[in-house]
């Protein structure tokens, strides 16, 4: 076969990843080292060859060619278009929803069905290692990979990332089935993290030790449903006979087919995260049963989730009306303030002297209750900008007094009238 190599795309251990076109214009994936070197190569060939599975990273063959003046071994495989799934979390913002969760550890549990029914032993699932294809999540990396005996397991040499080691290797017993799945729940509370199960350890040996002696288990994310967290509680048995096995971890409740679109996680998803939420109460009274419908999202990514909403219809949405489960997160407080009279006035009193009073009456009929209204509050909240408003309302007063006051002047009408205002001027 006639290729090109292109770019490096990603190094491992003991090889670098490049990007490849065929003459024709294909892409593929090369792995390559020098020949010298080039034993894990050869034997990840020898179990990609065998094996044929779309939960497996496809195999296309092998060449050696050489590299300034040095023989290099090359293995040929399909082109992971969208990476690892570290690249994926990176991409989501660090962790991943649980629907996706879901999707992919189904993935991946078909895929390691299939290694353990080759009677082959991965030794090294960690999202580094597993692929995101046009058509799905499919395991790579098979270079630490083992042959097993009838009995799951081997006791040859142990090899494998020392956070994702099962409690049995780490103590250097065995290496088998149970050891994938125990790597598989590391791998997912990598997805829902983003970060390696211990992320508090910070060199091989002390996590060595701690997982082979201890006793512990990583801790699970807390924000991960009830099925999610029965599932790693399946997976992280310190005792490797405890583990549920591939088979019966496809029939759990977390990875059914027909249960994967159930759940997601939901906003917000920073600062205040999902376990906020959940640590709140529920009343046993009320009914298990969520009484607000909700769209389910496929967390595909942000704007996937956003596309979904708009086009959701509008029973499926929340009913924002209802207040019972509406939480104060910050609330502005203003206390009662108790106002003296004498502290706050906003008008006390105002006169006019006038000559020449003649008819009282004439003058109450042209000054009527509409002009102006006395209202008397002994306590009054401050408002913003309170003196314009009470001037506005002096001014609108005063106006009105005067247009009755020069109507009485036309007809030479001598009036002494004094007005006293307590309290607090309105005007509708």
């Amino acid at each position: 076969m006639h290729w090109k190599r292109g770019p490096v795309i990603g190094r491992g251990s003991y090889a670098a990843v490049s990007i490849a076109t065929t003459s024709t214009g294909d892409l593929f994936a090369v792995k390559s080292t020098e020949l010298s070197t080039s034993e894990f190569l050869q034997k990840e060939q020898q179990f990609l060859s065998q094996l044929s599975s779309k939960h497996i990273i496809k195999y296309m063959g092998f060449d050696v060619d050489y590299d300034d003046n040095k023989p290099m071994y090359n293995l040929f495989m399909e082109y992971a278009s969208g990476g690892t799934i570290s690249d994926v979390i990176k991409k989501q913002g660090g962790s991943l929803d649980e629907s996706l969760i879901r999707s992919y550890t189904h993935q991946i549990l078909l895929g390691l069905d299939h290694l353990h029914c080759n009677n082959l032993v991965h030794c090294d699932i960690k999202c580094r290692n597993l692929l995101v294809c046009e058509d799905g999540v499919k395991i790579g990396d098979l270079g630490c990979a083992k042959v097993v005996g009838n009995n799951g397991a081997t006791t040859s040499q142990l090899s494998g990332t020392p956070v994702f080691m099962a409690p049995e290797v780490a103590r250097g017993e065995e290496q088998g089935f149970p050891a994938d799945v125990w790597a598989l729940g590391c791998s997912v509370i990598e997805m829902a993290t983003g970060s390696n199960p211990w992320p508090e350890i910070n060199d091989p040996l002390s996590a060595l030790y701690r997982i082979g002696y201890s006793g512990d288990i990583p801790e699970f994310p807390k924000w991960l449903t009830e099925h999610g967290q029965d599932f790693l509680a399946k997976c992280l048995k310190t005792d490797a006979k405890e583990r549920w096995t591939v088979k019966e971890l496809l029939q759990h409740p977390f990875v059914c087919t027909s249960d994967l679109s159930s759940e997601t996680r939901r906003s917000p998803t920073s600062i205040l995260d999902q376990g906020f939420w959940e640590s709140l109460s529920v009343p046993e009274s009320e009914p298990s049963q969520d009484p607000t419908q909700m769209n389910n999202f496929s967390g595909e990514s942000p704007v996937e989730r956003i596309r979904q909403l708009a086009e959701a219809t509008r029973s499926c949405l929340p009913n924002w009306d209802e207040e019972d489960d509406w939480i104060t997160v910050r609330r502005n407080q203003i206390d009662e303030i108790d106002i003296d009279d004498d502290e706050f006035r906003c008008i006390e009193s105002f006169s006019f002297s006038i000559l020449n009073v003649e008819d009282e009456q004439e003058l109450e009929s042209s000054v009527s209750d509409e002009d102006f209204e006395v209202l008397d509050y002994s306590i009054v909240s401050r408002l913003p900008e309170f003196d314009h408003i009470i001037n506005d309302i002096f001014l609108k007063i005063r106006d009105s007094i005067c247009y009755a006051f020069r109507s009485l002047f036309s007809n030479n009408i001598l009036l002494i009238v004094k007005f006293t205002f307590i309290g607090i001027i309105y005007s509708a």
